[in-house]
């Protein structure tokens, strides 16, 4: 009877368990029809450099790359072939067009698209983006299965997602997991605020969908983080607003077309915030505005932090450019900065983002060194008038040599120029000393430092002189 008992309960722990889980098959069935493979054919100069037969389309530099290659290459094969790449993509509307990753299908010299019905199309590549990894293909096919479209922004940390696609070839794989994160920044990404989950994702699975429990795709996987070459853990996907707005722009003008505003910037931190009176790290801290460009034009100046543009809140640095880069470009936006403890806003007119973007070089000539450091280790000179010229600035010191302490712990380099202190413009060595001088012991100092073609703000804590900062 006892043995009956413990029996009943573990089939209801069990059947409570099972209840608890989410079921993935109506999903599948209803929404996997839409879900597409991608294989692409690359010349033999593409080819060779690379990869092999039936390797995946991924860069020579990806953990991924070299398992491949390994177990891959047949013995005494020549380099100098048609390579095929496979990957996955997903069907946006009954018309035939597809959405995918522009790393799949870049340089390729054929792209076929295989459905689920095993029928096969030559597609035609309308466009790509590489800045969102964005491409867009069309079929010609009519009365095909579409997916339905989701709202990322109502997409919750922790909620179920699924994943279909061709995972090392294999068709219409599906695996799941859930939200890790949402908005994540990742390097050599400005314009996209990734989806992060555990979903199982490897070599195939680019390109193809991300669904939510309600069958709607809120992204496109795109990558992975790894440390060994295989899943870690850590998926990442493009929203699928940001990839639909590609689309539009792909079908109605062939072209993807950004907003810029002529600035550069950096994150607000805590010692940041507190030295701008800001009640808490928020913002893009503006370290240096393009002469002559919409935001110089608009009033922004250097050392002001964007809190607002166009309405929306800039939380983080890493907004700025998502949201500056979906503005129109010729949109008169209002701005709204930080600026020497007030609010103050602005209106700015957006320019077009270029392809590529240079800015003014520096020049190497140096001025004098004095023969001494100051509290925080550094010897200064001041500019001359060509190295003014040459940088477009008004004045600034330059960083000849300096000693251990606050100022090389801070990551202040030899060659580096610093513009500012707490706000403040330097115009002569004696001058910032004296505002160094002024520094309470342990309050948070700003320095506005110009390095390359780059301006960042530096901060630093000030514990008495540099030599007893430096034991």
């Amino acid at each position: 009877m006892m043995a009956k008992f413990i029996l009943a309960i573990l089939l209801g722990l069990s059947t409570a368990a099972s209840a608890q889980l989410p079921d993935f098959t109506e999903l599948v069935e209803k929404q996997g029809h839409a879900v597409v493979n991608i294989s692409t054919v690359q010349a033999p100069s593409m080819a060779s450099s690379r990869g092999l037969p039936g390797m995946p389309n991924i860069p020579e530099d990806d953990p991924f790359f070299e398992f491949f290659r390994r177990h891959l290459q047949p013995h005494g094969q020549p380099r100098d072939f048609e390579a095929k790449s496979m990957g996955s993509g997903f069907i946006i509307s009954p018309d035939g067009y597809v959405l995918t990753n522009t790393h799949l299908v870049d340089g390729a010299e054929e792209i076929n698209v295989k459905l689920t019905d095993k029928r096969e199309f030559r597609a035609k590549l309308i466009g790509s983006d590489r800045k969102t990894d964005i491409a867009l293909l069309k079929i010609d096919a009519t009365g095909l299965p579409k997916i339905i479209q989701g709202d990322p922004e109502k997409l919750k940390v922790g909620e179920w997602v699924v994943a279909i696609g061709s995972p090392f070839g294999f068709e219409n794989s599906v695996t799941a997991g859930i939200v890790s994160a949402k908005g994540r920044s990742l390097a050599q990404e400005n314009f996209v605020p990734f989806i992060q989950t555990d979903v199982a994702i490897n070599p195939g699975n680019s390109g193809g969908p991300l669904f939510n429990l309600k069958g709607e795709v809120v992204g496109i996987n795109s990558q992975i983080y790894s440390r060994t070459g295989g899943f870690m853990g850590l998926s990442f996907a493009i929203p699928i607003d940001v990839a639909m707005d590609i689309a539009n722009q792909l079908i109605a003008s062939g072209k993807v077309s950004r907003g810029r505003i002529g600035v550069l910037i950096q994150e607000v931190t805590k010692e940041l915030a507190e030295s701008f009176g800001l009640a808490k790290p928020a913002g893009a801290l503006v370290a240096s505005v393009q002469k002559g460009g919409p935001a110089d034009k608009a009033g922004i100046n250097a050392r002001d932090v964007i809190l607002k543009f166009d309405g929306k809140t800039v939380t983080a640095s890493g907004d700025l450019p998502r949201i500056v880069g979906a503005t129109k470009p010729g949109s008169k936006v209002p701005v709204q900065v930080w600026r020497n403890g007030a609010i103050k806003e602005l209106t700015v007119t957006v320019d077009e983002l270029p392809p590529d973007e240079k800015a003014p070089g520096r020049g190497s000539k140096r001025g004098k060194a004095p023969d001494t450091s100051n509290r925080i280790g550094l010897m200064l000179s001041e500019l001359t008038a060509e190295q003014k010229q040459q940088l477009e600035i008004a004045n600034g010191l330059l960083v000849e040599d300096m000693q251990p302490g606050i100022a090389s712990r801070a990551g202040i380099r030899p060659g580096d120029v610093i513009l500012s202190i707490n706000n403040q413009d330097v115009k002569s060595v004696d001058q910032f000393n004296q505002l160094l001088n002024k520094a309470p012991k342990g309050h948070n100092i700003a320095l506005l430092v110009r390095r390359g073609d780059t301006a960042t703000f530096i901060t630093m804590k000030m514990n008495g002189d540099n030599k007893q900062d430096g034991k």
